[in-house]
């Protein structure tokens, strides 16, 4: 089942990045769906945080998904080549977006390879944003979308992780935030082959 609307309204972005560890994600792309569950999230906290792309009260036409109501994808292109899929939570105009960096794949396989253009599933299938947007088939189309749509959606299946089980550290690729580059915003399952850059 869904997770339902007020699920994505909470305020504090970085304890609902933590609690998206477990979650499933999918996509239903040209009457494929593909999926799993998100083992590696990085919270951006809105207007005060120098890694976002909200910081400052930033609103462009690249931004505006962040300022609507919580429940619906923010997907914009990074480096000109990866489209890079975030969950925007919070209240209409409190521009909080999660990040999701890994996944670990589950249905829909044989296309999540043919779009990955890779024989045999490896870790790097769905490890890392990039490969995660193009392996269930997200992109700028479906930018702003609902995830209460048939295209684009998260169930809570009772997969959880102990604290013990998740690991907390700094995001990646974001120096140029400043000291905000440190903040501890970065959760993933530790041990999953999925996630992107464990700790060291």
């Amino acid at each position: 089942m869904k997770l339902n609307e007020d699920y994505y309204l909470g305020n504090d972005v970085v304890a609902m990045s933590k609690n998206l560890l477990g979650k499933y994600l999918f996509t239903c792309i040209d009457g494929v769906t593909t999926g799993g569950y998100i083992v590696e999230t990085e919270a951006y906290n809105g207007v005060i945080d120098k890694a976002s792309h909200a910081y400052g009260n930033r609103l462009t036409t690249r931004t505006q998904p962040m300022f609507m109501r919580g429940g619906i994808a923010y997907v914009y292109l990074c480096y000109g080549i990866h489209e890079m899929f975030n969950i925007v939570t919070s209240v209409e105009g409190e521009p909080h977006a999660i990040l999701i960096r890994a996944l670990n794949p589950t249905d829909g396989i044989d296309a999540m390879l043919q779009r990955r253009k890779m024989q045999v599933v490896k870790p790097n299938i769905t490890a890392g944003p990039g490969s995660v947007a193009q392996a269930l088939g997200i992109s700028r189309n479906i930018n702003a979308i609902s995830l209460q749509s048939d295209t684009l959606w998260l169930e809570d299946r009772g997969l959880s992780f102990t604290d013990e089980e998740i690991s907390i550290g700094p995001r990646i690729g974001v120096s140029y935030a400043g000291e905000d580059a440190f903040l501890p915003y970065r959760f993933y399952v530790r041990g999953n082959k999925f996630v992107s850059k464990p700790n060291k």
